[in-house]
Formats: structure tokens, sequence, C-alpha cells
């Protein structure tokens, strides 16, 4: 990778002899993915371009919650202080309603107990700000139109700002952070696996006058399913959806089967009487699958590179992950201490190792059907026991994995 990259410095050169500027990387995509990952390699020196069709702030379909795991990623970063600082109220519950009971604990750890649910307005400036600050060069408003490939391996973009003239940028990877609608994954064709159909139509607003005093409340009930979480201005996200089977029929009018699925929960209605909705309602179906993430000259980060229903919230977690990983072995690959495809390998399999629990997990969670009876008679058994109510808004969250809640389980299940 770092002889191409020489190589290419010394060949190519724009009329009238001077040299064009190339980059150690580009990052396509400039919200949640891709903006981490050009700060992280522009604060180990490489030379970055982040380049995203939008200009910020502005907003974009999302769960919107930063899971602890995501909070201890911008402390590392040093721009947790900076959330906190836009008034964004941290959640320190999950409460989990299934109807007969409600199962509430601490979503975190000693070292990072909460989780935030910014506007995406205010999270993805900051992100971008960060990229900047870092040394990447950020170009907002900017439209690639196509990715370059030459040999079989990809070299750079073309592309323009508002008004611009097309332009060309080189680099020795083109990293596609540019969600699941992603031009990097359209010109490369990646090995696509694991898929699943959509399970889910999720769609959400904001409401004042809803305070939640630091909880996330999950509503579930038979093929209904909804969750309320504080956000900036002293609004509250609420959001909620239905099977896909029924995604065709319903999006004639949201609102009013929107509004039939929060009176499945007469005590929360009640709650809503004095509040007032402050937006239009947004929303997504997704799918599910697992891109290959890497190959000549690419790297694919966040909803590019995977992408699960949005049930579990855990989209900008993967995202913060993805950023560490694929920045610390394009550095690898870039400083010539390790071969690309080997550590692109590495990077893979720990992507998958890592995820592919929770992506079961959500999958099941999405078809919104009932629980099997034996995991009804477990969730009964963990109401009450707060370590392990503690333990189960763990594992939705991420901040544990399915198996280290069933190891939680088997610790506190009295001897037989």
């Amino acid at each position: 990778m770092a002889g191409r990259r020489w190589l290419r410095l010394s060949v190519i050169f724009s009329v009238g002899g001077q040299m064009p500027k190339i980059y150690d990387a580009i990052v396509v995509g400039a919200r949640c993915a891709g903006s981490p990952t050009a700060m992280l390699l522009a604060r180990r020196g490489y030379r970055v371009l982040v380049v995203d069709r939008a200009t910020f702030p502005s907003d974009t379909v999302s769960t919107h919650v930063v899971q602890p795991l995501g909070v201890s990623a911008l402390a590392r970063w040093g721009l947790l202080d900076r959330l906190t600082a836009t008034g964004c109220p941290p959640i320190h519950t999950m409460a989990f309603d299934f109807g007969p009971f409600t199962i509430a604990g601490t979503p975190g750890t000693n070292e990072s107990p909460v989780a935030y649910c910014p506007r995406r307005t205010i999270l993805d400036k900051l992100l971008v700000d960060a990229a900047a600050e870092a040394g990447a060069e950020v170009r907002e408003g900017f439209t690639v139109e196509e990715i370059l490939i030459e040999d079989g391996c990809v070299v750079g973009i073309k592309g323009r700002s508002q008004g611009g003239s097309l332009v060309t940028e080189r680099a020795s990877v083109v990293v596609g952070a540019d969600g699941w609608h992603s031009l990097v994954v359209k010109a490369v064709q990646p090995e696509r696996y694991a898929e699943k159909p959509p399970l889910l139509a999720a769609y959400y607003s904001y409401w004042s006058d809803l305070p939640m005093d630091g909880r996330f409340e999950i509503f579930i009930r038979p093929k209904r399913g909804f969750g309320a979480v504080p956000t900036h201005d002293g609004l509250t996200l609420i959001v909620g959806g239905w099977p896909y089977a029924e995604f065709a029929a319903n999006k004639q009018d949201v609102e009013s089967h929107f509004l039939s699925m929060l009176e499945l929960v007469p005590e929360f209605a009640e709650r809503m009487r004095g509040s007032e909705r402050q937006a239009r309602f947004a929303g997504a179906t997704l799918p599910n699958y697992f891109h290959k993430p890497y190959g000549p000259g690419w790297v694919l980060v966040g909803d590019a590179g995977y992408i699960k229903d949005s049930i579990t919230a855990q989209g900008i977690n993967d995202a913060f992950r993805d950023a560490e990983r694929c920045a610390t072995a394009i550095s690898q690959s870039l400083s010539g201490a390790r071969a690309f495809d080997d550590v692109m390998a590495e990077y893979q399999r720990a992507r998958d190792t890592h995820v592919l629990p929770m992506f079961e997990f959500t999958c099941q969670l999405a078809t919104l059907e009932p629980p099997p009876p034996e995991m009804q008679q477990m969730l009964a058994a963990i109401h009450g026991n707060q370590r392990a109510m503690d333990a189960f808004a763990m594992m939705n969250a991420g901040t544990i994995s399915p198996a280290e809640f069933g190891g939680v389980m088997s610790a506190t299940q009295p001897p037989n």
C-alpha cells in the first residue's frame, strides 16, 4: 500500500507539471462513522480528506441513542465534555415494560454508566468539527459522482461542490462511510452475507412537555413496540413500529397507526395528554446484512459495511467501534507495518465476532413475535432481581453480549 502511494506521487501530475494533492485516505461520508475515522487518522498524522454531500449542522434519520460504550468512545476522543455541554440529558435507566411486569436496570458500567440521545444536528456537527480540528480536510456540500477504479483497485473519487466544477482526488485508500445506500458499495460490489429481509417498519417524532427523568422506556406489546427517551431542548423522542408485513398498508396514515400504538399502553398515553408533537414523522425500514468490508484500495465502516434493524439502537455504537478499529488497521497498512489484506481481514473477523450475537438478537426482537415460553419464564424470573435486571439492560444496550448476560443469569440462579 505504501509503495503504491509513492508510485502515484511520482507519476501523477496536473497541467503545468504541478503535483496535485494526494491523500493517504479519502473518507466518503462525514457522519457517525466517517468523521471519527477521519479524525483518528488525522491525529496519527495522515493526510485525510472527508467529503459529504450534506452541510452541517443537518439532520438524518436515526435512532439517536449513543449507548454507554459509544459514550466511552467519545470520552477517549476528548469529545464527551462537548456533548454534555450541549445540554443533552443523560440516560441512567432502561425500563422494559412487557405488560405484566417491567424490567428496569442500568445500561452502563461504573466507568461509563449512562447513555445519551442527542439530536443528530448536534452530534454530527460536533464530530465533523473534531475531524477538522484534528487536521482532516473537510468538504461539506460535496457530491461524489464516481469512485475511481484503475486495474481493479480503487484509487480516488470524482465529484463537485455545489455549483463547482468536477474535481478528481486520489488516495491510497478510500473509506466508504456513506451509509447503507453507499456509493462506494455500489462501485465495488462487496460480498454480502448473513442477509435477512426487512423485519420492522419504524417511525419517530419529538414531543414537548413529556418528562422522562433520565429513563429510556421501552414498551413491548403484540405486534407493536415503542420507546420514549429524552433528547435535546426538553424534547422526548418517541420511536416505534410494527412488522414489515404492515408497512405498505400503514404508510398511508402513519400518524393514526402510531398514536393507536401508544394507546396500547393507557398509562403512557395518559402521560402524553399535555404533550405536543413538534415535528413530522420520520422513519425507515432497514435491511439486515454484512458486507465484506475491504478490498483493493477500499474499506467500509458503519452502515456501509454492516446494518441491522434499529430496534436495539446500536448503529452509533457500531459506527464508533468501526471507526476506531478501521483507523488502526489503515494506519498499520499505510505505515508498512502490516500488509493491507492481512490487517483488514483481521478487522473483518473482529467486527463479525463482536456484532454477530447482537445481530441475531436484534433480528429476533424485530419480528415483534411473542418470546417463546422459556424466554417468558426467564423474563419473569429477572423481574425483581436487580443484578439480573441491570444485566438485561446492559445486554440490550450492547454493553455486554448475550453470552455474558447468560453467564450472569446462571450465576444468579439458586442452586437446585
